[in-house]
Order: C-alpha cells, then structure tokens, then sequence
C-alpha cells in the first residue's frame, strides 16, 4: 500500500545563502505569503504559502556549498513548479526584479504556457498557465 494523503499538496524546503534576496523574491516578487519563522536544530525555517501548499526557506546557521545552478546541471530535484493564471504579470515581475530566465514564456503545447527562472541560489522556479 502506498502512501495516503493528508492533503493535496506537497511542501518544499530550499536551504538558502541570502534569506534576505530569497525572502524578496518568493514573497515580493511571486507574491507567496510569510505565515511563520520558526526556530529550527539547522537554523530559521521561513514557512510561505502559495494554495494549500508551503515552500519553507530555511536561513542555515552555517551555509553550504552551492552546486551547479541550471536545470540540467545535476541528478536530483531541478524545479518547483507554481500553476498560476497570471503568467504575464509574474514574468513582468520577474523581470523588474532583474531575475534570470532559465525559459522565456512560451506555449509548450497548445493551452500550455510556461517560463522558468531562478531564484536568488539559481534554482529553477516554473510557472505554468492552462487555458
């Protein structure tokens, strides 16, 4: 038997290097909502809402090493995807914030739109509009 859910939503946690320029990013730019910052063993878990869903930056009490930024730069987790129906308005966001494209906004197929950029460490944040 697999897994049952709790609720239809996953959570993500993103170890940062600057909660500063990650906070402005996920909350000023895409407009994710700062519910809690709670005390952790590993550091401050900055818990941030977008649906039922939680993206949890955490500000390490000691940073790691980054590694290579870019969807195909490395196995593992590459993106986070946000569905949303206001693509143009978060790019134009996107781009006043000076972030960079991993993807301009394009159909990928029809009734499909997507854009990639990245976040302040270069993870690859997507976003994607259905008609």
């Amino acid at each position: 038997m697999g897994m049952q859910a709790a609720k239809n939503s996953l959570d993500l946690g993103i170890i940062v290097k600057d909660i500063t320029a990650s906070l402005a990013f996920y909350v000023d730019v895409l407009g994710l909502k700062n519910i809690e910052t709670l005390p952790t063993g590993f550091g401050k878990l900055h818990r941030l809402a977008f649906g039922d869903s939680f993206v949890k930056l955490i500000d390490p009490k000691k940073v790691p090493e980054a590694g290579p930024a870019g969807m195909t730069a490395q196995l593992g987790f590459r993106y986070l995807t946000f569905q949303i129906s206001n693509i143009d308005e978060i790019c134009a966001a996107c781009e006043k914030a000076g972030a960079v494209f991993e993807m301009k906004k394009q159909e990928l197929r029809p009734g499909v739109i997507i854009a990639m950029v990245r976040d302040p460490d270069g993870n690859v944040v997507e976003f994607v509009q259905r008609a």
